[in-house]
């Protein structure tokens, strides 16, 4: 099995806009063929990995969930050379178990987002990859343990609801939510991950509670301020589990994984029938797929 070293893209959410301790970091334009990305990325090493970091909301949280150009993030990553992101973002919770200030390491969505174009793959090129099991198992297991040496509460596993937002639910929708068997609700994670994995690469989502969700009947409803409280804490936190994380990875190498080629079968498109636009717009992500020699036809 093939083996290469680690460049982590971390994708940081409410709270977490900046990573302590890069070396050589440096600023760097994140502008591509899908637009411009929420911000620059930072680019440095940490404990001997180089990792690439991206405010998802842009420094100062100025992009609301809806805005976000999520194409043009995961493709930043892929254009700076990511193997595997891991996303961090702030949570509502809709478990009386899952208490703010813990971490969840989720590994199913429910995308339940309108407006935001979720696939690199429109028009000229269709692809349909495989979301049955969205996240990658190493690479959450990895950042699940890296939370728990950081000094997090952890839970693996959960179904993160993603709404459009930016308002808060009501308390039907909450209520419902829950019966579909969603354990948080955010509204960050899709189509990221969607996109994350069109474009073959591994993806982990580690969601800080900050507040439980509206469903509750006694406690008080949702609001910002006491959301920021528990949000800067868990900030805290989270940059612990980037360092150890970055701690882990550098101990191994890193062997080849199934997602790193989940394209190969995808393309429904045929070759003499796609656009040829589209392609160069595609080029980064179909690169690996495009330089595969066509299969004999009978």
């Amino acid at each position: 099995m093939a083996m290469t070293r680690w460049r982590l893209g971390v994708i940081g959410g409410s709270g977490l806009y900046h990573i302590d301790g890069l070396t050589d970091a440096r600023w760097v334009d994140t502008h591509g063929p899908f637009g411009a990305a929420s911000d620059q990325a930072l680019a440095g090493r940490l404990d001997g990995v180089d990792l690439v970091f991206l405010p998802r909301h842009g420094r100062g949280h100025r992009i609301s969930p809806g805005a976000i150009n999520a194409r043009a993030n995961i493709y930043a990553l892929k254009a700076l050379g990511c193997t595997d992101i891991v996303s961090i973002s702030a949570v509502g919770s809709l478990r009386e178990a899952l208490a703010p200030g813990r971490f969840v390491v989720v590994d199913q969505f429910i995308d339940r987002t309108v407006r935001r174009p979720p696939s690199f793959f429109e028009v000229g090129c269709v692809a349909h990859v495989s979301m049955a099991d969205p996240v990658c198992p190493r690479l959450s297991s990895l950042a699940a343990e890296a939370a728990r040496r950081a000094g997090a509460s952890v839970v693996e596993g959960g179904v993160y609801l993603a709404m459009e937002g930016p308002q808060f639910s009501t308390r039907a929708e909450s209520r419902l939510y829950r019966s579909w068997g969603c354990d948080v609700i955010g509204m960050t994670a899709m189509p990221e991950a969607k996109l994350a994995r069109e474009a073959e690469t591994p993806y982990a989502s580690v969601c800080m509670v900050t507040d439980y969700d509206c469903w509750r009947d006694e406690g008080e409803d949702v609001d910002v301020t006491s959301i920021v409280k528990v949000m800067q804490a868990n900030a805290e936190l989270a940059r612990g589990l980037i360092r150890q994380l970055a701690g882990a990875l550098s101990a191994q190498p890193r062997t080849a994984s199934p997602i790193d080629s989940c394209l190969d079968g995808a393309l429904i498109t045929p070759a003499d029938a796609r656009d040829a636009a589209t392609l160069d717009q595609l080029k980064l992500i179909l690169g690996r797929v495009l330089s595969q020699p066509e299969p004999a036809t009978p």
